[in-house]
């Protein structure tokens, strides 16, 4: 049906749907003088309804899946713990910073 619709030009396309169109209108027509309901070309989308007791059922079995997934997996090494830094270190660290940025700024006032 897609490669018959693909090979018509869409005055083709245009003509079809035309046609359709009073195809529809004369089956509404016949529908009402013979007293019955019109024929509908596409049936009408009815939404699916899950019971409770399906939706529990498929609930239970996904966490079953997911229970058996994380059984496979081997568990997860404890997080190393932090390192902490001494006083004299953060000292130590500190002074240097200190030094680095007297040079910079000393650095900067002599280009002025």
């Amino acid at each position: 049906m897609t490669n018959l619709l693909s090979s018509l030009t869409t005055t083709q396309l245009r003509r079809a749907a035309g046609l359709k169109g009073k195809i529809d209108a004369l089956n509404k027509k016949l529908a009402s003088i013979l007293g019955a309901s019109a024929p509908t070309s596409a049936k009408p989308s009815q939404k699916r309804k899950m019971s409770a007791a399906g939706r529990a059922k498929i609930a239970a079995a996904q966490k079953a899946r997911w229970a058996k997934v994380k059984r496979a997996k081997p568990a997860a090494k404890a997080p190393a713990k932090k390192r902490k830094m001494s006083a004299a270190a953060k000292a130590k660290i500190s002074a240097a910073a200190k030094a680095r940025w007297a040079k910079v700024k000393a650095a900067g006032k002599k280009s002025l």
